[in-house]
């Protein structure tokens, strides 16, 4: 007994490759069960018809060969169970999801793939300060230019201005702790992201506590590191913020400055022209991965989650 093969069927041959479509669009914006529900189907029928849409999208936009790449981590669950993402930084498009964990034998799977050629044309390689990545990167990609994301390194000092918040609190005695207890989001988050409370409850905790006003004030103060034009007044700048740690007892600030000297050349490559790059996709892009965790949450296809984030910034088709 012969089956044809109809073009205008789906893989799963009780629907048409169009109501695949339509079901993997749906899913875009609304998650398997929502679909389902709707569509009146089971949910492992939306789910398969939505993974058959996903797989057209990469086939009709393969992968491009990068020039800049974004590199970061993503934690699957507890226990450290990571992921590396590779991101094209120009086009916008993460290009590999995937490895065993974060190590520098996951990130080579990615040269690998993308092979020997394409990975010489990349000119730049945007990480955290991760030893592992910077290691296969200089490995695979020797010419590409090493350049530590903004955010991750903000996120150091973000912790090391809490560490200040918890020292002052374990200080302090009585009354004078209430100003501190339960201030941490307002302590750390931008000015702008507060609400007229919340700038509130901020003045008057800096206005009560004068060792966590000079360390807000120097953490504001230090994004201004990433506004030069050329490295030798990014490193007057650094210079001149270090030295007014002298004197302050801000001993997870002098952590933080002696973790930027060690990796100035990378985080001073920003300096450069060439550069320039839009360094808040990675961490927008990570923020929609934790979006797409939490519609799938439950879900344990790893395959799924992966072509998910291959492509979240694809068009539609």
């Amino acid at each position: 007994m012969r089956q044809e093969k109809l073009a205008f069927l789906a893989d799963n041959p009780f629907y048409t490759k169009r109501f695949a479509h339509y079901v993997g669009r749906r899913c875009r914006s609304a998650t398997i069960k929502d679909v389902a529900k709707e569509l009146r189907l089971d949910w492992s029928t939306v789910k398969a018809l939505e993974m058959q849409y996903m797989k057209a999208q990469l086939k009709r936009y393969p992968p491009p060969k990068p020039r800049v790449i974004g590199i970061d981590e993503v934690s699957l669950r507890k226990g450290h169970v990571y992921r590396v993402v590779v991101s094209d930084l120009v086009r916008h498009r993460p290009l590999f999801f995937g490895g065993k964990d974060r190590s520098e034998a996951s990130l080579d799977m990615f040269y690998e793939g993308l092979g020997k050629r394409a990975s010489g044309r990349i000119r730049l390689a945007v990480m955290d300060m991760w030893k592992a990545f910077e290691s296969s990167t200089r490995k695979s990609a020797p010419q590409a230019a090493i350049l530590y994301d903004k955010f991750h390194v903000l996120r150091h000092l973000n912790e090391a201005l809490d560490l200040v918040r918890r020292s002052e609190y374990a200080r302090m005695q009585g009354r004078d702790r209430r100003f501190i207890k339960g201030q941490k989001y307002t302590l750390l988050s931008s000015r702008e992201n507060l609400s007229s409370s919340g700038r509130a409850n901020l003045q008057r905790l800096l206005k009560k506590n004068k060792r966590l006003y000079t360390a807000y004030l120097l953490k504001e103060s230090f994004e201004q590191l990433w506004s030069y034009r050329k490295e030798a007044w990014a490193r007057k700048f650094f210079d001149n913020w270090r030295d007014s740690l002298k004197h302050q007892r801000l001993p997870s600030y002098v952590k933080f400055a002696e973790m930027i000297e060690r990796h100035w050349d990378g985080i001073a490559a920003y300096c450069r022209p060439e550069n320039k790059v839009a360094l808040g996709f990675v961490e927008g892009f990570n923020n929609k991965i934790r979006v797409l965790q939490r519609r799938a949450y439950g879900l344990r296809d790893e395959e799924y989650l992966r072509l998910k984030i291959l492509t979240c910034m694809l068009p539609a088709i």
